[in-house]
């Protein structure tokens, strides 16, 4: 039986020379025969446009679960104001989020905020304390949210809304917000740019890199299960 999938974006589908989506995933997630969750630090939005890119249903966990959508339900796990309140003390005190006037990323969200990975973390981190929220670095970018709130309850909270049986699911991914994920499905697979507390949580490492990793992930599923 063709398993459930819950897949990272970054780092996971992507290429390692743009971090662009590599188109080579979109056939494979287009003919999978089971659900496909799409489980990611981006914003809403983000998710849901590769899903329609790569026509299946939408499955989304984003935000680092702070949002869940099935299809049918949005569900927000998560109150954005403390994670903005930190975010205008962190601007006040002389800090820049890092992308720009417009800030594309994190203008969509509805649950955290997002610091660019370069800008400095550990003001941030006690910023950060002071309103009882953390900070996660998923290796892309600084993302400041409620304790408790992971990518695994997210996806825990879809699937009984889905009717999707985590122990039969299968997870690939590559950073620490990959790690609750992987402690919820029945098999959990780190492609080789991953960092280590997801190589150490996975079930198995895998020689290849982003999108390379999962696609060979991929073809041995389709290969193996009866």
């Amino acid at each position: 039986m063709t398993p459930p999938l819950v897949l990272d974006i970054d780092g996971t589908l992507t290429r390692p020379d743009t971090w662009g989506i590599d188109p080579r995933v979109f056939d494979p997630l287009r003919d999978w025969e089971a659900p496909v969750v799409l489980a990611t630090g981006k914003a809403f939005p983000y998710p849901i446009a590769l899903c329609h890119f790569a026509g299946i249903p939408e499955l989304v966990v984003a935000e680092n679960g702070g949002v869940v959508y099935t299809g049918d339900d949005v569900h927000f796990t998560a109150d954005p104001e403390a994670p903005w309140a930190v975010a205008e003390a962190y601007r006040e005190a002389g800090y820049s989020l890092g992308w720009g006037p417009e800030d594309t990323v994190n203008r969509w969200r509805e649950t955290e905020v997002a610091i660019e990975s370069d800008q400095p973390e550990e003001p941030l981190r006690e910023l950060a304390t002071e309103y009882g929220l953390e900070v996660v670095d998923t290796g892309y970018a600084l993302h400041v949210k409620e304790p408790g709130v992971g990518k695994g309850q997210g996806v825990e909270t879809l699937a009984e809304e889905a009717g999707i049986a985590l122990e039969d699911a299968v997870a690939v991914g590559d950073s620490d917000n990959d790690v609750s994920t992987f402690e919820v499905v029945g098999r959990s697979f780190a492609v080789s740019n991953a960092s280590a507390a997801a190589k150490a949580a996975a079930d198995v490492v895998l020689e290849d890199a982003h999108a390379d990793g999962t696609l060979g992930v991929l073809e041995r599923l389709s290969n193996t299960e009866p």
